[in-house]
C-alpha cells in the first residue's frame, strides 16, 4: 500500500503557471533561456500584471511585467525554485482540479486569477456551473499558490489553497476581456459566493 501511494504521488503531475518578474536584467534573461530549453514548459509569455489592491499588502514588491510560463509538472518547478528567486516574489499556481478545457478559435490573450474566502463543496459547484457557460473561457481550474522570494513577506497570504484560474481566448482588447472576466465574477457573486480578484495577466507576446 505504501509503495502504491508513493508511485501514485510520483506519477500525479500537476500542470499550472509560474510567473517571474521581468526586469530586463541577467536574471530575467537566464530564466527565459532556461524555460525555453525545458521540456516542462508548453508555452511562455511576456505579460503585464494587474494586481488587486486587496492583496498588495501581502506582496508589496510585486511589479508590472512578468514572464509567465505554463508548465506540465509542478514537482520540477518546486525542486528548482531557487532558479526563479530574486528580491521580488515569483508566483507558482499548481492546478489541483481542472474543471474543463475546450478548443476555441481565438488565441489565448488573458489569464485571470481569483481566490475565494470559503471553499465548500456548494461554492465549488456554483463556481463551476457559471464558468462552464462562458464560451470565451478555454480552460479553468482550482489551484494552490506557492510564493518564492528572497525577502520573506511580512504577511502570509491566507487563501493560497483557494485559487481559481481562468484562461480566456478572445480577440478583443485587454480592457474588454477584463470586463468579461469581471462580469463572470459578478455572476458568481450573485450565487452567494464571494470570489475576489488576485491578479490578471495580459499576454503581450508569446515566446514559446
Amino acid at each position: 500500500m505504501i509503495l502504491n501511494a508513493i508511485v501514485l504521488e510520483l506519477t500525479h503531475k500537476k500542470i499550472g503557471y509560474i510567473c517571474v518578474p521581468y526586469k530586463h536584467d541577467n536574471f530575467s534573461v537566464s530564466v527565459k533561456d532556461y524555460w525555453t530549453l525545458s521540456k516542462n514548459f508548453s508555452s511562455i509569455y511576456f505579460v503585464t500584471a494587474t494586481f488587486s489592491d486587496d492583496i498588495k499588502p501581502y506582496f508589496p514588491s510585486s511589479t508590472n511585467h512578468y514572464l509567465l510560463g505554463k508548465f506540465n509538472d509542478d514537482a520540477d518547478i518546486i525542486k528548482n525554485h531557487k532558479k526563479f528567486m530574486n528580491d521580488s516574489p515569483s508566483f507558482v499556481f499548481s492546478i489541483n482540479d481542472e474543471l474543463f478545457e475546450r478548443n476555441i478559435k481565438q488565441m489565448q490573450r488573458f489569464v485571470s486569477i481569483y481566490y475565494v474566502e470559503f471553499n465548500d463543496q456548494e461554492a465549488i459547484s456554483d463556481i463551476s456551473n457559471v464558468i462552464v457557460k462562458k464560451d470565451r473561457i478555454q480552460q479553468a481550474g482550482f489551484a494552490h499558490l506557492s510564493v518564492f522570494c528572497e525577502n520573506k513577506p511580512k504577511f502570509t497570504f491566507p487563501y493560497s489553497d483557494r485559487i481559481i484560474i481562468l484562461e480566456v481566448a478572445d480577440d478583443r482588447s485587454p480592457q474588454s476581456i477584463c470586463k468579461y472576466c469581471e462580469k463572470t465574477r459578478q455572476d458568481i457573486s450573485r450565487k452567494g459566493v464571494v470570489m475576489n480578484n488576485l491578479v490578471s495577466f495580459s499576454l503581450l507576446e508569446k515566446l514559446k
